[in-house]
């Protein structure tokens, strides 16, 4: 740990931490990277890496940073890769690659085996192209957003993880026995489709306009339904055809989804199924240009029909279009960033919505929004009422972030923590949360600074400094990953100076460099553990409507003290505006 002594931009953040003192972390290690490394992940129990490049992928050891097996095939560039453990000794790994094809392999004893592909390319004229590829923590479920000659839809999936695991089994004691490290054939087990989810289609002609009539024609779904469809389909919304856009720049349609533990009363009834600790029971989907927010239970269609198109069990409606999403960390909280700075939250477990905050000024539409303080779990978890907050960060395109604190019964507050950047170097183009350092968040700037902050105080703790001789790679879209596990940060970089490069590094090519914030003392007093989740219901809380019905009433009852004070308050509060008011107008 030293003191900055390096110069920014004048005027620019990194000066002005410079000018301040502002402690400075070196990294500890640092190694060579395959030849054209665009993507990089690490396991939950902190164990490995997992590198996409372009010529396949490769795993390697997190502690000694050597590469312990690899998949290579020529012409296949691995631009997006995620890692999860699926056993003590088995990882899942899903990818995507530069021509749109999601591959699912396992990592197992030192070997990558091929389990399936996504999107089999059968038919040239109809490819089909994978634009998201995510899997739920543990392996059993995945989602993919596909696009098909200008067609959008989502697919979710069940991965027969005991099924794969036996199998890895049986391939690694056939190569034990033949003593060979060649491929071994096996069938691996297939994968099943959960639900196909297709942006709704609803016949324009039931929309009817007085709200009497909508009470006496159709349910209110259906009719949020169809107000959503003809806003977001029409023609001046979007271009459907992916990778085209119109000549007024339109971004092309795309869906955005969340999976959901379980979570107070079952929109489903009887037909929802109860999942094991751990694992979601829906998902949560949105497509660009709507006011909706979807959530789908995951059960498997009926056999006798296949084809029917799933309508949502849930639908959480919003005023005005929406622009991104969160979930917390427990899914009991679902945000939504709407057009004209609002901050829509809902509360899942009381099933109503927890807050609407007026969250920007400043025209400038939101981009992205995460949790922060997303463990705000009561003594008494079935106290749904409770005081409890919770705190949201929101991205602007303009470059500032607003810090958003609300919940149940408490006045919501909102803090613009930073403002638009004087220098277009200063724009931040990641802002992520460092989950055991307390508070802090790893900040990297389009110039390639990358410092540690609190952003909430709008404290910068710690500057993070390569060697002179490096950059961060593609600063505007970084290669990195936090191992929680090691309390490190892995970040590519590249040479500044091409023409000093080394030949003792393979002609210079990009460097991973390891900052271990464990052992910096400056940083040891913001170390924490982890956090756990707490323990999922292993069955549903509600089954029937009067159920449902029963547990609001009684969390009525137990919330009265609580929300006769947050009343007071409030008409205390509009007491003093109102007074504020009247004695401006008589100046």
């Amino acid at each position: 740990m030293s003191m900055c002594t390096r110069k920014g931009t004048p005027g620019s953040d990194m000066e002005a931490a410079c000018e301040t003192k502002t402690p400075t972390l070196e990294p500890s290690s640092a190694t060579q990277l395959p030849e054209g490394t665009n993507c990089l992940t690490c396991s939950e129990d902190g164990r490995y890496l997992s590198l996409g490049h372009c010529e396949g992928l490769s795993v390697w050891c997190a502690s000694s940073l050597i590469c312990v097996a690899e998949w290579l095939q020529d012409r296949v560039e691995i631009t997006s890769i995620q890692m999860t453990r699926m056993a003590e000794t088995a990882y899942l790994l899903c990818t995507v690659d530069d021509m749109g094809v999601a591959r699912v392999f396992a990592y197992h004893c030192e070997d990558i085996q091929l389990l399936h592909v996504i999107n089999i390319m059968e038919n040239i004229n109809e490819r089909s192209i994978c634009l998201t590829f995510e899997v739920f923590e543990g392996g059993v479920y995945g989602a993919a957003s596909i696009s098909c000659n200008g067609a959008l839809w989502l697919e979710v999936y069940h991965f027969p993880i005991e099924a794969w695991r036996k199998e890895l089994e049986v391939v690694l004691s056939q190569k034990q026995h033949s003593n060979s490290s060649g491929d071994v054939y096996m069938k691996w087990s297939p994968v099943a489709m959960v639900i196909k989810i297709k942006p709704l289609q609803i016949s324009a002609g039931a929309a009817v306009d007085g709200p009497f009539e909508v009470l006496q024609t159709m349910d209110f779904l259906t009719h949020c339904l169809v107000l959503d469809v003809n806003t977001s389909c029409s023609p001046q919304a979007f271009n459907t055809d992916i990778g085209e856009t119109k000549e007024t720049n339109e971004s092309p349609r795309r869906c955005t989804h969340h999976f959901l533990l379980p979570c107070g009363p079952n929109p489903g009834g009887s037909k929802a199924k109860s999942q094991p600790a751990g694992l979601p029971i829906a998902v949560c989907v949105w497509w660009s240009g709507s006011h909706n927010l979807l959530q789908y239970l995951l059960q498997k269609p009926q056999k006798n029909k296949p084809d029917v198109e799933p309508m949502p069990d849930v639908l959480w409606p919003n005023a005005k279009e929406i622009l991104c999403s969160a979930v917390s960390r427990c899914t009991r909280y679902i945000a939504a960033g709407l057009q004209d700075g609002l901050v829509f939250v809902w509360d899942r477990k009381s099933a109503s919505p927890l807050s609407v905050v007026p969250a920007s000024v400043t025209g400038s539409p939101f981009t992205k929004m995460q949790f922060v303080d997303d463990w705000p779990v009561s003594a008494d978890d079935s106290q749904t009422f409770t005081t409890a907050e919770v705190q949201l960060l929101v991205w602007c395109k303009g470059g500032a972030i607003h810090a958003v604190t609300t919940g149940r019964g408490t006045r919501s507050c909102t803090v613009q923590v930073t403002e638009r950047p004087k220098h277009s170097g200063d724009l931040l183009t990641v802002t992520a949360s460092v989950p055991f350092l307390q508070s802090l968040s790893l900040v990297v700037q389009r110039n390639g600074n990358m410092f540690l902050q609190d952003v909430v105080n709008k404290t910068t703790v710690c500057l993070l400094l390569p060697p002179t001789s490096h950059l961060v790679a593609a600063p505007c879209s970084p290669v990195y990953a936090l191992n929680t596990k090691l309390q490190s940060l892995l970040i590519k970089a590249g040479e500044q100076d091409p023409s000093c490069r080394s030949s003792s590094q393979g002609g210079g090519q990009s460097q991973l460099f390891i900052f271990h914030f464990g052992e910096s003392d400056i940083m040891k007093q913001y170390i924490v553990p982890p956090p756990v989740a707490p323990q999922q219901q292993e069955v549903l809380s509600c089954v029937t409507l009067e159920e449902s019905c029963d547990l609001y009433l009684q969390q009525r009852a137990r919330s009265v003290d609580e929300r006769n004070k947050a009343i007071s308050q409030t008409w205390k509060q509009l007491q003093e505006t109102a007074e504020t008011q009247q004695s401006c107008s008589k100046k």
